[in-house]
Protein backbone atom coordinates (compact mmCIF):
# COMPACT_ATOMS: atom_id res chain seq x y z
CA UNK A 1 0.00 0.00 0.00
CA UNK A 2 2.60 2.39 0.77
CA UNK A 3 4.42 2.65 -2.72
CA UNK A 4 4.70 5.08 -5.25
CA UNK A 5 1.44 5.74 -7.03
CA UNK A 6 -0.99 4.22 -4.98
CA UNK A 7 -3.54 6.86 -4.32
CA UNK A 8 -5.24 4.66 -1.41
CA UNK A 9 -2.15 5.47 0.78
CA UNK A 10 -1.24 8.87 0.75
CA UNK A 11 -2.09 12.25 2.63
CA UNK A 12 -4.78 13.93 -0.05
CA UNK A 13 -6.92 10.89 -0.20
CA UNK A 14 -6.32 10.38 3.95
CA UNK A 15 -7.44 14.09 4.37
CA UNK A 16 -10.60 13.32 1.99
CA UNK A 17 -11.74 10.66 3.97
CA UNK A 18 -11.06 12.52 7.47
CA UNK A 19 -13.13 15.17 6.41
CA UNK A 20 -16.22 13.05 4.59
CA UNK A 21 -16.14 10.73 8.04
CA UNK A 22 -16.21 14.20 10.45
CA UNK A 23 -17.87 16.72 8.38
CA UNK A 24 -20.80 15.04 6.81
CA UNK A 25 -20.98 11.16 8.21
CA UNK A 26 -20.24 11.40 11.63
CA UNK A 27 -23.95 11.46 12.72
CA UNK A 28 -25.46 9.46 10.23
CA UNK A 29 -26.86 6.14 10.80
CA UNK A 30 -27.85 4.03 7.73
CA UNK A 31 -30.24 1.38 7.45
CA UNK A 32 -29.11 0.45 3.70
CA UNK A 33 -26.27 0.54 1.18
CA UNK A 34 -28.09 2.77 -1.01
CA UNK A 35 -28.54 5.90 2.03
CA UNK A 36 -24.67 5.72 2.84
CA UNK A 37 -23.98 5.41 -1.04
CA UNK A 38 -26.32 8.72 -1.26
CA UNK A 39 -25.11 10.73 1.34
CA UNK A 40 -21.54 10.03 -0.12
CA UNK A 41 -22.64 11.67 -3.48
CA UNK A 42 -24.16 14.63 -1.97
CA UNK A 43 -20.95 15.14 0.12
CA UNK A 44 -18.73 14.96 -2.65
CA UNK A 45 -21.06 16.86 -5.43
CA UNK A 46 -23.01 19.26 -3.05
CA UNK A 47 -20.37 19.81 -0.48
CA UNK A 48 -17.23 18.96 -1.80
CA UNK A 49 -16.53 20.13 -5.00
CA UNK A 50 -18.18 23.25 -4.29
CA UNK A 51 -16.06 24.55 -1.64
CA UNK A 52 -12.53 23.03 -2.20
CA UNK A 53 -9.98 24.70 -4.12
CA UNK A 54 -6.35 23.69 -5.00
CA UNK A 55 -3.73 25.98 -6.56
CA UNK A 56 -3.84 23.42 -9.60
CA UNK A 57 -7.38 24.38 -10.19
CA UNK A 58 -5.54 28.22 -10.03
CA UNK A 59 -7.90 28.18 -6.92
CA UNK A 60 -11.38 27.35 -8.71
CA UNK A 61 -13.64 24.93 -7.22
CA UNK A 62 -13.79 21.95 -9.49
CA UNK A 63 -17.55 22.32 -9.82
CA UNK A 64 -16.45 25.80 -12.08
CA UNK A 65 -14.04 24.30 -13.92
CA UNK A 66 -16.24 21.58 -15.19
CA UNK A 67 -18.75 24.63 -16.40
CA UNK A 68 -15.65 26.30 -18.25
CA UNK A 69 -14.71 23.19 -20.07
CA UNK A 70 -18.38 22.74 -21.43
CA UNK A 71 -18.35 26.49 -22.08
CA UNK A 72 -15.76 25.86 -24.26
CA UNK A 73 -16.41 22.63 -25.96
CA UNK A 74 -19.43 24.30 -27.58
Amino acid sequence: MSRKGNCYDNAPMESFWGKLKMEWLNDYSFNTREEAKKAVFEYIELFYNRKITHSTNWYIPPFMLVEAKMKIKE
